[in-house]
């Protein structure tokens, strides 16, 4: 059942006005938000922001836009609001999310905005899934440039293509990552719920967001009403493993599966560092070959579903080769930070045990001859919980060693349900692995100065910033005597 809402607002809103034209965001400086921010002031709306930390990169990016910036939260920074956006990381006690309701404003949260102000009259491409959302979207929305189709996109990482995670095209097209996590505050639903896909890809169901979902069982009935939700008329690209075929049947529309039972398959011909070639077939017959500048048989199972969706949509195949062989990635996955006296610094967002395991094993393969070192911080919701503390034991097999972080911020979680860094490393040891455990980055970056060797390969992997470890380590190994 939803929580009942402070004063007056209301969670049910879902027309927003069109004659609006100054929209303020609370906690405008997260990633999401700041880019929802931009997109406004692209689409021409005078826009204003609050968060309680104002940073670069984020704050210097909204600053250059000619977007107003508020630090802290105050109810007159809302005086000249004619729709408030709520953040997801807002709290009812909000100062400011309670002078909405006290000066009745309109008022949405980010999905509705999105879907909202840039979904109407577009054909919405949905990528959901606990897995490579942001990948499979990103390429989704590149070929769809590279087409020139000219797409709008939301996508939750930065596309070394454009330098930036949105934009606002005047094409039919808009491209969104579709989140199960939950909306707001007065909102307690998955963000999918409130767009309106023409298709979706459905990339994998697991178990994740420990603090919002009980078990697996919780996510999948999440997902299912999501798909039970499209129109007849659209279609779900679904992955034919990775825990999808046990929601997929809740589509009321054509469901294209995609991947090793699928209807739509690849085979890798080669896969040689800077790319991989693979064929892709269609009921067993040979659609086309394809070329993708990224590792991992992971993310030629991505491209097979952008390939797989894109033919759905009628865009021609020789087009999207051309944006698949072109696309340069996300930053933040798999992306390489520089290289110093031989020794080569990666940067990854992994931190399920599933996307650490696949990550590790794109790595290898692809870096062939160089010692993996793994490098991981443990800092969110699920991650920071005993839920996966056996399940990481499995993933970093892949690495030569590992080296793990203290969670930043442990009492965020109740002391009985803790993950350990300790047990982790404790348990890897006991399998053979060598595997540290250490307090902050600065600890980890002067064990790797002593260390570390020409042809090392040191993959980071963590959902944040992890204390700036990159640059760091970067900077360290130059001065290394």
């Amino acid at each position: 059942m939803q929580p009942t809402p402070p004063h007056h607002l209301d969670p049910r809103l879902n027309h927003i006005p069109q004659e609006i034209s100054r929209i303020h965001l609370i906690a405008i400086c997260g990633t999401g938000m700041g880019a929802l921010a931009l997109m406004l002031k692209d689409a021409g709306y005078e826009v204003s922001g609050s968060d309680a930390g104002i940073y670069p990169p984020m704050s210097d990016l909204l600053a250059k836009s000619g977007i107003t910036l508020y630090k802290g939260f105050h109810k007159d920074h809302l005086k000249d609001a004619e729709l408030v956006v709520v953040g997801n990381a807002v709290r009812k006690e909000n100062a400011e999310a309670l002078a909405v309701g006290d000066l009745k404003l309109p008022y949405c949260s980010f999905p509705q905005a999105v879907q909202g102000l840039f979904g109407e009259g577009k054909k919405t491409v949905v990528v959901a899934g606990t897995h490579g959302k942001t990948t499979t979207s990103s390429m989704m929305a590149w070929v769809l440039e590279k087409a020139g189709l000219d797409p709008t996109f939301m996508i939750g990482g930065v596309l070394q293509n454009f330098s930036r995670n949105c934009k606002v095209g005047r094409g039919e097209y808009l491209v969104v990552e579709g989140d199960e996590y939950d909306t707001a505050f007065f909102d307690k639903y998955p963000k999918f719920l409130h767009y309106t896909p023409c298709v979706t890809l459905l990339t994998s169901v697991e178990f994740d967001h420990a603090d919002i979902y009980r078990d697996l069982d919780h996510v999948r009935e999440a997902f299912r009403t999501f798909l039970a939700g499209h129109d007849a008329e659209a279609a779900v690209v679904a992955c034919s493993g990775s825990g999808v075929s046990s929601v997929a049947n809740a589509a009321p529309c054509d469901v294209i599966p995609y991947g090793e039972k699928g209807i739509w398959r690849a085979e890798v011909v080669s896969g040689v560092a800077p790319e991989v070639c693979f064929d892709v077939r269609c009921h067993g017959v040979h659609y086309g070959r394809f070329t993708l500048p990224m590792p991992g048989g992971h993310n030629v199972e991505n491209a097979l579903a952008v390939v797989a969706a894109c033919h759905r949509l009628g865009i021609p195949k020789e087009k999207v080769a051309s944006g698949l062989a072109s696309f340069k990635g996300v930053k933040r996955r798999q992306e390489v930070r520089g290289e110093v006296e031989g020794v080569l610094v990666l940067d990854d967002f992994a931190h399920h045990p599933t996307a650490v395991k696949s990550t590790l094993k794109a790595v290898c393969s692809f870096y062939k001859g160089r010692r993996v070192v793994a490098i991981f911080e443990p800092r969110t919701n699920s991650s920071m919980r005993d839920v996966f503390q056996e399940a990481y034991t499995e993933a970093f097999e892949g690495a030569d060693e590992v080296l793990v972080r203290m969670p930043p911020n442990p009492e965020k979680v109740p002391r009985g349900e803790r993950f350990s860094s300790d047990r982790l490393v404790a348990s890897l040891c006991k399998r053979g692995k060598r595997a540290k455990v250490f307090e902050n980055a600065d600890a980890i970056v002067a064990y790797l100065g002593q260390s570390a060797r020409s042809g090392d390969l040191l993959l980071v992997m963590s959902n944040g910033g992890f204390e700036g470890i990159h640059q760091k380590l970067l900077d360290r190994l130059g001065h290394k005597k």
